[in-house]
């Protein structure tokens, strides 16, 4: 199995099969198809399908163009049917891993992904999971799954490992083909194998390690390090306000020191597909050995305290120009979970402006990449501008995302006040009316 599969990728006779066509496997699906092997993109989504199989792109990583012209040569094409599986040489499940209600892991689209591919899996086979998890998961769960569903041995039938995915949606630089790659896999073989196929397809280093466990746990040290020093930072945010010192000129001031420091910003709380959720996954496994992650609950409590304290924070605002919250006209500015992108995943403007509506404020959105949103099954609509006549109708304006479109210096110019969560108008010199997070 081992010299067929690293010769057929050297041949570019390898068939990919990508499973989730959303911000992680419709990059990926372009990508290897781009390198020159035909790709099956894999979605129980009909919308989706259909929108790849017209050369529509709905991600922002992804070339419209390069979308487009794939899907007409015949390299890249989307189905719901699995049995497809069937004809591919290397299959990426890249599904959504959320939290429940409860903050526990949700792993059914990772679980139900690896039972319809056992249906239809055969021999010489690659699979990988890209899907952010716990650790143990692709040899606890995904294992099992495969070797019952197609009664195939794992590494004398098929391999499999786990690869992290590495998504930055609005990073002008770093992308899929230039990320780097951690693949762990069961079996050396397989890890040859699978990160020789992702060589042929990346531009970057494809670092292996001993297991799938260790590539997962790593996946999760990444983003419980951002989790961690954001909450460290939201937490002196608050203690600053406190001693009138500001946080942000700190860091710049901090970040100056050219070894042992990494800057980290406050924020509104955090949001994405990751940061916000991965560090549960780690919290949740340990206590199946008895062991309690507490920087990781104590940075939660702190992140998502983060929008109940920039409302409290908005409500003093108001205070000092004799306003109270409730009744009053309040326009949040940017309702992504960062600037310049379109993705409102975790974001916590939402809850933001969930607080605000619970305190009675009359609450209106502008963002120019997200017309509306649904929040707890319910459709919220934005103004559709913003301009000086606009501004000045509210009592207050709080910047929830820092995206570049905005006209900050319009903004300050009309706005009665202003609080600024993301320091997005730290170029303003007239400061009377703007209030720092």
């Amino acid at each position: 199995m081992k010299e067929l599969l690293l010769k057929k990728i050297d041949n570019k006779e390898i068939v990919v099969g990508v499973v989730g066509l959303g911000y992680v496997g419709l990059p990926l699906a372009v990508e290897k198809a781009k390198a020159g092997f035909k790709t099956i993109g894999f979605d129980v989504q009909q919308s989706k399908v259909d929108m790849v199989n017209k050369g529509i792109n709905y991600i922002g990583d992804v070339v419209d163009d390069e979308l487009k012209k794939l899907v007409e040569s015949g390299m890249f094409k989307a189905t719901c049917d699995f049995s497809f599986i069937k004809d591919v040489d290397f299959v990426a499940i890249c599904v959504p891993t959320p939290l429940d209600d409860h903050q526990q892991p949700d792993i059914s689209y990772v679980k139900n992904s690896a039972i319809e591919v056992a249906k239809h899996l055969t021999k010489n086979t690659m699979v990988v999971l890209e899907s952010t998890t716990y650790p143990g998961t692709t040899e606890e769960l995904i294992k099992p799954i495969l070797e019952e569903g197609s009664s195939l041995k794992c590494g004398k039938d098929f391999y499999l490992g786990f690869s992290p995915e590495r998504v930055d949606p609005g990073n002008l630089y770093f992308k899929t083909k230039n990320t780097p790659k951690v693949v762990g896999a069961i079996g050396k073989d397989a890890t040859e194998v699978i990160a020789k196929m992702y060589r042929a397809v990346l531009g970057a280093e494809i670092y292996e390690v001993s297991s799938p466990a260790v590539a997962e746990m790593e996946k999760i040290l990444e983003n419980t390090y951002r989790n961690i020093n954001i909450g460290l930072v939201n937490e002196l945010a608050m203690l600053c306000n406190k001693m009138g010192i500001s946080l942000w000129e700190v860091v710049d001031a901090a970040k100056t020191k050219p070894y042992g420091f990494q800057a980290f910003y406050p924020g509104p709380g955090l949001g994405g597909h990751c940061i916000p959720l991965d560090p549960y996954y780690l919290d949740w496994k340990a206590r199946e050995y008895g062991f309690h992650t507490s920087l990781i609950q104590a940075s939660g409590i702190i992140n998502d305290r983060m929008p109940e304290y920039c409302v409290e924070r908005a409500s003093k605002v108001l205070s000092k120009h004799k306003i109270a919250l409730n009744g009053a006209k309040v326009l949040v500015l940017g309702v992504a979970y960062k600037n310049d992108i379109d993705d409102y995943r975790e974001s916590p403007a939402l809850r933001v402006i969930e607080i605000l509506e619970e305190n009675s404020a009359n609450v209106d959105f502008y963002d120019p990449m997200i017309p509306e949103y649904k929040y707890k099954n319910k459709v919220h609509t934005g103004i559709k501008n913003i301009d000086e006549k606009i501004i000045a109708l509210y009592d207050l304006v709080i910047i929830t995302a820092a995206h570049s479109a905005f006209d900050y210096e319009m903004i300050s110019k009309n706005a009665k006040a202003i609080f600024d969560t993301r320091n997005a108008m730290k170029n303003i010199k007239n400061r009377n009316n703007i209030e720092l997070l």
